[in-house]
């Protein structure tokens, strides 16, 4: 983390690289979902209605997520390129401005967000109780919105400065806070009020300001922060040329997210619960997806550099290649263990009647969107951020919601999940052959 040299993926074993690069990238991934799964099961204790209040939550809180992947993606693009050329000076400029950033607009997002939350969870169609509940977590939940931000701008600020293992550890001890805070704050022992839902909102917050004192620690140690505006617009500028794109990119997601949240509203909020369930659960595996395409991009964004194109194409074939392997085996796991998870955290019918419905049709479907995922690292890490935004455009506003509307109409939500995998299928298969040409072609014209 102190020496800041130049690229080392470009030499060893491709696999050895990926596999190093995407195990504590997996680790702080997994801990970090085990720990939203955790507040699953607590919050079904507190009763069903608090579980589909954080499903109507979801998808405000995974739109903050996308600035904040964003950013991070932005920033880490021209962090590992200065890094890479041993400018220790830009790298800290960047690292230093990167945060400022994260700050502001976490900031901003949380002042927002806490002004419109009410008119957000109405539109969503949550009511009565429900509503309440959904309220009582942002405005908790939308404080820890700058630290939040901070801590994942941080964690990918680690790895493009050359740290593999600390960002993963640090969100796996984050995570575990948040696990051991949870059932003090929820259901009020020792001495402390009971907060119920309210409490796994400060749970998550706690766990997020301690993370981000870590992350600072390591940046101010490896001499990567310093308190100047000096070239600000200039970084900013270069952070937002891939983070521009890429942020729009993350909020198509839970645009699609909050239409089919409300057309599940449709069908009860026991529905909105099973599916919320589901998707945590399901979500531990789609990570080690993440994790993949995530440590894909700066061994592509480094070989793509040394000219090593077969490199990158076996990069490319070995990631696809574990990310169908991944779906199958979900799809197994699933399906053998999933209901009986969903029922220790709701043992409602319905909601289990849901969640089984799940599993048995997304699951096998989320290798092909780990092959979209791939695709939309190695365009990044080549420069091009464009192609990403047009891969989400499609697949939310061309494919998957009109499915998702005709499939509501005739079937309900077995016809929204059957439109969710049908979706993952094309749309992987388009990226994946568009990466494809994209790659051949420009290896062409270099040579």
């Amino acid at each position: 983390m102190s020496s800041i040299g130049p690229a080392s993926f470009t030499q060893g074993s491709v696999k050895g690289h990926l596999i190093k690069l995407g195990s504590f990238m997996a680790m702080g991934s997994i801990t970090l979902n085990i720990a939203q799964l955790m507040e699953a099961i607590y919050l079904g204790y507190v009763g069903t209605e608090a579980l589909a209040a954080m499903g109507f939550a979801f998808p405000l809180t995974i739109s903050l997520f996308a600035f904040a992947g964003g950013i991070g993606s932005g920033a880490s693009s021209g962090v590992a390129r200065a890094a890479g050329a041993g400018d220790r000076a830009s790298t800290a400029r960047l690292v230093t401005h990167a945060q400022l950033l994260a700050l502001l607009v976490g900031g901003g997002l949380a002042a927002l967000g806490g002004l419109f939350a009410t008119e957000i969870v109405t539109t969503l169609g949550a009511k009565g109780e429900v509503a309440a509940m959904t309220i009582a977590y942002l405005n908790v939940y939308l404080i820890g919105v700058p630290f939040f931000m901070l801590s994942i701008v941080g964690s990918t600020l680690l790895r493009a400065t050359g740290s593999a293992a600390s960002p993963g550890i640090i969100m796996s001890v984050g995570s575990l806070m948040q696990i051991g805070f949870g059932p003090p704050l929820i259901f009020g022992w020792w001495g402390l009020p009971e907060m119920g839902i309210a409490g796994a909102a400060w749970a998550y917050v706690l766990s997020r300001v301690i993370s981000v004192v870590f992350y600072l620690g390591l940046l101010v140690r490896a001499k990567m922060l310093f308190f100047s505006t000096s070239q600000l617009v200039k970084s900013w500028g270069a952070i937002l040329h891939v983070g521009g794109p890429a942020i729009a990119s993350g909020l198509i997601q839970p645009v699609s997210m909050l239409i089919i949240t409300r057309l599940l509203a449709g069908h009860g909020h026991e529905v909105v619960a099973g599916f919320n369930v589901a998707s945590r659960v399901e979500t531990m595996a789609h990570m080690i997806l993440w994790s993949v395409s995530s440590s894909a991009e700066p061994f592509i964004g480094q070989n793509w550099g040394a000219r090593s194109f077969d490199r990158v194409k076996e990069a490319l074939r070995t990631c696809n290649q574990f990310c169908l392997a991944w779906g199958v085996v979900t799809f197994v796991v699933m399906i053998s263990i999933g209901e009986t998870v969903v029922r220790y955290i709701d043992d409602d019918p319905i909601v289990v009647e849901v969640a089984s419905v799940f599993f048995w049709i997304i699951p096998l479907s989320i290798g092909f969107m780990g092959i979209m995922q791939v695709a939309s690292s190695c365009f990044n890490a080549l420069g091009k951020p464009i192609p990403p935004l047009t891969i989400s455009v499609v697949r939310t506003f061309v494919v998957y919601l009109p499915l998702a509307l005709v499939g509501d109409h005739y079937y309900g939500y077995l016809g929204i999940f059957t439109a969710t995998a049908i979706t993952n299928v094309v749309v992987g298969v388009i990226a994946w052959r568009w990466n494809s040409i994209s790659i051949n072609r420009s290896v062409l014209r270099i040579k």
